[in-house]
């Protein structure tokens, strides 16, 4: 049963994977509890808004009745089990045992912190290429956490995903269901390991540095074996060590840019960590050549999933593994991706990155750009000169009774709507205080609307 300190826990954490938050109950309970089931079971809290407020419910037997009978509905049937906590109903859905589940002929998937509807084929197709396992949820036999626990790696975990608590560790772990009884989950070691291959032979980033446009002749390589994190961070170090640099100062205080847009690097690289094929003896590979980089993942798409699907949402190979990434603030908007990527290539006048994709493995190519003909300081101010004129016109009537602050904040929104408020004081050349004054005239004026909470939310502009 859970406890106060894991119902607080849970409720700092927000929802995910395995946790969904129902400020009512809905007959959208049905497909949430019908996508835990497909997974690795969860948690739904009905009386607890999207942002963790406490509204409460009031809980009757005829409520939890229906519940239960949801239960009863789905395909095959499934026992779940309630909880009450004060004016909170806690409805614990386990992990189906004969997948796949569906509810009203239609199957879901927890993906992310989001439940996704699927076809029966997809789904059959999923759990068959796995074997009916997942590699990211399927227990570590070998993990040792006397000897292969990596202190700094979960010190890290913890504070990326803001964990106060006074639980133990073991309760932490049980709590994300990164525990198979006393035994960590594969996504759990991949995080906290202190050497990657004792988890999955593969589980490496190689980096590689080549003379010219092949493979005939390596000038530097590097393997990077150790927990997710710090392999990631190494790698995106190595790109940084081996791609061009620029310097810009304008007034203040000296700017470094790669040639490659760096954000876009990172999604990409993230991307791969996040959705490769763990079962493979492949490592992901980075390759940087003379007019290229390209970064190569084991794993073909899953089911019959094609490269434009990829811009409409996303298909984790690895669920558990995706939605912890997504809490410690890697990966972002599922399936928004490859549009952000592209988005920031624009900004550097370059071409979108090449998608290659086989039976065993998925390549992104970025273009490297030609900085003697063009500067990455010239592109980006091009590209903003172009765009800014674009909105401009698209804007004018909205722009027409404000002032120049507020224009230029409805401008960078526009371009980004993603954008912080202290990115925006930087861009407008105003402090934070007078940015939060405009927005909330902005809001007032019908402009402008902010979708989701401060963090993990966005930008809408209101066109009238």
């Amino acid at each position: 049963m859970l406890t106060k300190k894991e119902l607080e826990f849970h409720i700092s954490q927000g929802e995910g994977y395995n946790i969904e938050f129902k400020e009512a109950y809905s007959n959208s309970i049905a497909k949430e509890m019908c996508a835990f089931t497909n997974a690795s079971g969860g948690k739904i809290f009905i009386g607890i808004t999207d942002t963790g407020k406490k509204k409460g419910i009031k809980i009757s037997n005829s409520l939890k009745s229906e519940i239960q009978t949801i239960g009863r509905n789905l395909d095959p049937k499934m026992t779940i089990h309630l909880q009450e906590m004060e004016d909170i109903l806690v409805i614990d859905v386990p992990e189906g045992k004969e997948k796949p589940y569906s509810i009203g002929g239609k199957f879901y998937l927890r993906q992310g912190a989001n439940s996704q509807q699927l076809t029966r084929n997809e789904i059959k197709e999923f759990f068959q290429k796995e074997g009916l396992v997942l590699f990211d949820e399927a227990p570590n036999q070998k993990f040792s956490f006397d000897r292969d626990f990596n202190e700094s790696a979960y010190e890290n975990f913890l504070s990326r995903m803001n964990i106060k608590t006074k639980l133990s560790r073991k309760d932490i772990l049980k709590n994300l269901d990164l525990l198979s009884g006393e035994t960590i989950k594969n996504a759990g070691a991949l995080l906290f390991c202190k050497k990657a291959t004792r988890i999955a032979r593969s589980a490496t980033i190689i980096c590689a540095l080549f003379m010219g446009k092949t493979k005939t002749k390596i000038i530097d390589t590097k393997e990077f074996d150790g927990d997710l994190f710090s392999n990631y961070e190494s790698a995106m170090n190595y790109l940084r060590s081996k791609l061009n640099t620029e310097f810009i100062i304008k007034g203040g205080p000296r700017e470094e840019i790669l040639e490659l847009p760096e954000k876009a690097l990172r999604e990409a690289l993230l991307n791969a960590i996040a959705h490769r094929d763990y079962f493979s003896t492949a490592s992901i590979q980075i390759s940087i050549f003379s007019d290229r980089v390209v970064i190569d993942n084991p794993g073909r798409l899953i089911g019959n999933i094609k490269v434009e699907d990829l811009y409409k949402k996303s298909y984790p190979r690895n669920n558990l593994l995706f939605g912890l990434m997504q809490r410690m603030d890697l990966v972002e908007k599922i399936g928004s991706g490859l549009m952000r990527i592209n988005e920031m290539m624009e900004k550097y006048l370059l071409p979108h990155p090449i998608i290659d994709v086989s039976d065993v493995y998925f390549g992104i190519s970025f273009e490297r750009p030609d900085l003697q003909k063009m500067s990455v300081e010239q592109r980006r101010t091009e590209y903003e000169k172009v765009t800014e004129k674009d909105l401009e016109k698209d804007l004018e009537k909205d722009l027409e009774k404000l002032t120049d602050n507020q224009r230029k904040i409805i401008i960078e929104i526009e371009k980004n709507q993603n954008i912080t408020q202290k990115e925006l004081s930087a861009k407008v050349g105003i402090n934070e205080k007078n940015i939060r004054n405009n927005i909330v005239v902005l809001k007032e004026k019908g402009l402008l609307k902010r979708i989701g909470p401060d963090k993990g939310g966005y930008w809408k502009i209101i066109k009238k």
